[in-house]
């Protein structure tokens, strides 16, 4: 149980308290851009990692929820795995990586297109699918600002 809790608190992030999705959400971008070099595949490495990120996160948030309950704010993980999403195959830079953060942080608590329902999912994918969503949706629009080139 103690490794669900490290992995589903974000390395213990989540028991910060108020604020600790998107501590958690500013760590991972600050994960995103000391863990890219230029030896790494800017496309592999990360998309193994999210979906690392998933399956893990889905197995630590079921374990977890049989003690704090359902959806428990100490969990993490799912902004870890969401913001890790809204990065993918975008371009290493710091300005990319803010606009990604903002949309992610506004996705994530307004829930707006049908995130909330995939709150519903049954365990730990009902904790992890609204986050996963939420990163989609900032990826897309991200690409968008890159793809039009409007930064």
């Amino acid at each position: 149980m103690f490794f669900h809790k490290i992995i589903a608190t974000g390395l213990g992030i989540g028991y910060i308290g108020k604020g600790a999705g998107t501590i958690a959400a500013i760590a991972t971008c600050i994960c995103w851009w000391l863990f890219q070099t230029d030896y790494t595949n800017p496309y592999l490495w990360p998309l193994l990692v999210a979906i690392l990120l998933l399956v893990i996160g889905v197995m630590s948030a079921d374990k977890v929820e049989e003690v704090w309950g359902k959806d428990n704010q100490r969990v993490v993980i799912d902004e870890v795995a969401g913001m890790w999403i809204t990065l993918l195959c975008t371009p290493l830079r710091w300005d990319y990586i803010v606009i990604g953060f903002i949309f992610f942080r506004f996705f994530d608590i307004l829930k707006p297109f049908y995130i909330r329902h995939m709150e519903e999912l049954p365990g730990g994918w009902g904790v992890m699918a609204d986050d996963v969503l939420a990163g989609i949706y900032s990826n897309i629009l991200l690409q968008l600002i890159i793809a039009f080139k409007l930064l």
